[in-house]
């Protein structure tokens, strides 16, 4: 690729995660060229539709809070992490929301693994309920995410982080 290629690219790259960000995945092509400074052509040159370019932001954030849920952090860490990651950057809010929209199943799946992991080792510990699944996790991050974008503050995760503790008092699932 011809270096004027790559720059192109990395300016699609670099303007459509802003954008993705700060407006989700229904952003229009037209604007992430417009605000890297490119034709809709280059844009699609590069990535053929919009999901390849969703896809390519996606991925990358994703691969990196995966990396990050391995590297050893502690659950209630991880969650905050989560929705921090949530709450400014509506694509990934958005994709997680949707259920893996625009997300390669192997990606999805590798970060809602890695979560699990550390749900059940946290649930080994005792130190998260035992009834708490995966599924109450991830609607627990789009909410917390949802709400810290509306009130402006991130408060709310350490209430929710609180009430996921053990302290001996959940009921067993039905």
């Amino acid at each position: 690729m011809r270096a004027d290629a790559r720059r192109n690219r990395q300016s699609v790259l670099n303007a459509a995660y802003e954008s993705l960000a700060a407006e989700g995945l229904d952003v229009p092509i037209d604007e992430i060229a417009r605000r890297a400074g490119v034709g809709a052509g280059t844009v699609y040159r590069h990535f053929p539709t919009k999901e390849s370019l969703i896809e390519a932001v996606v991925l990358d954030r994703l691969h990196a809070l995966t990396d990050k849920a391995r590297s050893g952090i502690d659950f209630a860490e991880f969650f905050t992490v989560m929705v921090e990651a949530c709450r400014t950057n509506r694509a990934i809010a958005d994709a997680l929301d949707r259920g893996g929209y625009h997300i390669p199943a192997d990606a999805d799946g590798a970060l809602n693994a890695a979560f699990a992991d550390l749900l059940h080792e946290a649930q080994q510990r005792g130190t998260i309920r035992p009834d708490v699944t995966p599924d109450d996790i991830q609607a627990l991050v789009i909410g917390c995410a949802a709400t810290a974008r509306h009130r402006g503050s991130s408060a709310l995760v350490q209430i929710v982080v609180a009430g996921l503790r053990d302290q001996g008092l959940s009921p067993a699932r039905t």
